[in-house]
């Protein structure tokens, strides 16, 4: 990490992670990134639904696209836990870039089937496992341990920017030019984030985990599964992801059929998620420590299961739009939140595994939620669907309450053991050996 000079003198104290050159050249980079990121997502549902129509297919290709990191996140973790975390990326994204670009030209020159997309799909699903845990623990490495929170918060900030722009330049773009020039526009963005990554200063070299590669997947399960606060954030954690689900990969669904729109109302629906996501980033950004944290996330997961039954029930265009905006809002209050916490919790050592099992909650879920969906809105319809799972987040934020004074001493001895310097890796952290300096609530 390079030396910085004082954030009170150059920036202001909601972007004081700034102040870091590598977490600047980071930031402006994916800024770029990940607008084209977000057109992705669109194009693609779209496209498969123009080619065949099928609800089952749209959650067949999401399954395709996310199973591979569900399966594979372990072992990316390890990845980013022994090698070089820049060099890792440099790798990911540029593979990433190639497959995007192969699926540009088939769509342009007007060969692409819906099993083209489906593959090179998982393909980037296989190389996103390595890429997603890598890219969450690089943060670590980019900043000082005192703005790891508002980095994570400015990172959130910019991928729900990005939510925002993407689908709506999407929906215009699609309904204007087709498909291709999507996926082109986004393959071309990657140059931004790579180009940051390789004039970036070198961070020093880390002791590599001790152990075979098993032992090195079982210590990460073993500190979560063992940590009640952090295991029972993954638990909600991987629930909104899979009821989440529902409303994402069905949204074609909602666009076309229910609200009797085509690729642009699909553009403005998902990019009114976007934007209530962007507002949760930036309540995010304004945080200075993880003080209360837990509530948040008690509040967004009623607010995000509320919201999404409304949605499901109405028939007017408009309205679900707005409606999408709480929806963002509230599962991006709920995932950074419980991302900040989780790294204000672990150790430095275990950074890479355990955002790897974060990432398979956040991410990882998603594919089985994209099948039930698709196979569940077959049999009873998109609108029953979604108001399910909107129903079930809410049943999971109750459970989370039940149990939330119980894990909030542990959670504080967590948070300050990490904020104590010298903590060396075989040092077993447990609750009452700490006071309740950084205390969660």
């Amino acid at each position: 990490m390079e030396n910085s000079q004082p954030w009170r003198k150059e920036w202001p104290v909601a972007l004081r992670a700034l102040r870091h050159r590598n977490f600047r050249l980071f930031f402006f980079g994916q800024l770029i990134s990940l607008i084209g990121t977000w057109m992705d997502p669109v194009a693609e549902s779209w496209l498969i639904y123009r080619l065949t129509g099928s609800s089952l297919l749209l959650g067949t290709m999401a399954f395709a696209g996310q199973i591979p990191i569900f399966l594979l996140m372990p072992i990316g973790g390890i990845v980013a836990d022994h090698y070089d975390r820049r060099s890792i990326l440099v790798a990911t994204q540029s593979l990433i870039m190639m497959l995007t670009l192969i699926l540009a030209g088939l769509t342009l020159t007007h060969v692409v089937q819906p099993w083209h997309v489906i593959v090179l799909g998982a393909l980037m699903g296989v190389v996103s496992a390595f890429d997603i845990p890598v890219r969450q623990a690089f943060i670590a490495d980019m900043v000082a341990r005192e703005d790891l929170v508002n980095a994570i918060a400015l990172n959130s900030a910019i991928f729900n920017g990005a939510r925002v722009i993407g689908p709506a330049l999407a929906g215009i773009v699609v309904a204007a030019m087709g498909e291709g020039w999507c996926f082109l526009a986004n393959g071309l963005s990657f140059l931004a984030v790579i180009a940051g990554l390789l004039v970036m200063t070198a961070a020093p070299a880390r002791p590599a985990p001790q152990g075979s590669p098993m032992q090195n997947i079982i210590e990460g399960f073993r500190f979560v599964t063992r940590t009640p606060p952090v295991r029972a954030l993954m638990l909600l954690l991987g629930l909104i992801s899979l009821t989440g689900t529902t409303g994402v990969v069905l949204m074609p669904v909602f666009a076309g059929q229910i609200l009797h729109g085509g690729a642009r109302a699909l553009g403005l629906l998902m990019g009114a998620s976007g934007l209530g996501a962007l507002c949760g980033a930036i309540t995010l950004v304004t945080r200075k420590n993880v003080s209360g944290l837990e509530r948040w996330i008690l509040v967004a997961c009623n607010t995000f299961g509320a919201a999404l039954i409304l949605f499901s029930l109405s028939r007017t265009f408009w309205l679900s739009v707005a409606l999408l905006v709480p929806v963002g809002f509230s599962v991006v209050l709920e995932m950074g939140s419980s991302n900040t916490l989780i790294q204000s919790m672990v150790p430095d050592y275990l950074r890479g595994r355990v955002m790897a099992l974060y990432s398979m909650m956040f991410m990882g879920m998603a594919p089985l939620g994209a099948l039930m969906a698709g196979s569940v809105a077959h049999a009873i319809g998109a609108p029953m669907t979604v108001a399910l799972g909107g129903a079930i987040s809410i049943i999971g934020g109750i459970v989370f309450a039940t149990r939330l004074s119980a894990l909030r001493p542990d959670a504080r001895a967590l948070v300050a053991a990490q904020q104590m310097p010298g903590t060396a890796p075989s040092q077993e952290i447990t609750a009452p050996a700490f006071s309740r300096q950084g205390e969660v609530s």
